[in-house]
């Protein structure tokens, strides 16, 4: 069941350099990813530099498709209605856990060669992410244990290899905020 769509309202400066709504509509670009048995992707916006530059209405800089990780020294912010886990996640060839990963561009983040018997979407990208649930519940799997985050929780996702099972009858709907990161050279 897809949840209902939300408001991206940007802001910018007019001419006179004011302060203005740019833009009040859905996310422009939204995917589901993996079939139907996928997340949907909603992206809000990314940043392509640190220091972001802040200018009177340029706009969001342009990507083609949808891309897991951010820009290079930029950030991204995104939402995800997660369905609940399909059966066939459990049969999955780690080929096909792959393909699942390099639609958005991130097929050599699939842990353990697509092998994990944790869960089907193991992954791990050099990135510093902040998720928040808004509705729903879902369980954040990491190589030893796991647990359940609810509406309202936070989590500081810092380049680890984990999972997102959705172990509930209805979606969970969850916003991730990733900034580009740099491994240390002992998990490099």
């Amino acid at each position: 069941m897809t949840k209902a769509p939300f408001r991206r309202i940007v802001t910018g400066h007019n001419a006179n350099g004011k302060a203005v709504i740019l833009d009040d509509s859905p996310p422009p670009r939204v995917q589901r990813i993996g079939g139907d048995t996928g997340p949907m992707f909603y992206e809000v916006w990314n940043t392509t530099e640190t220091p972001a530059p802040i200018d009177p209405a340029s706009g969001e800089p342009h990507e083609d498709g949808i891309k897991l990780a951010p820009p290079a020294n930029g950030t991204r912010i995104r939402v995800l209605d997660i369905p609940p886990d399909d059966a066939s996640f459990d049969s999955l060839t780690p080929e096909e856990r792959i393909a699942h990963f390099a639609e958005i561009g991130a097929g050599d983040a699939v842990a353990d060669g697509g092998n994990s018997e944790r869960h089907a979407h193991m992954h791990k990208t050099e990135t510093i992410d902040y998720g928040i649930v808004l509705d729903g519940e879902i369980v954040l799997i990491m190589d030893e244990g796991e647990t359940l985050c609810k509406t309202g929780d936070i989590i500081i996702q810092r380049g680890t290899n984990h999972g997102w099972a959705n172990r509930s009858d209805r979606d969970c709907r969850i916003a991730f905020i990733l900034i580009d990161g740099k491994f240390s050279p002992e998990l490099a």
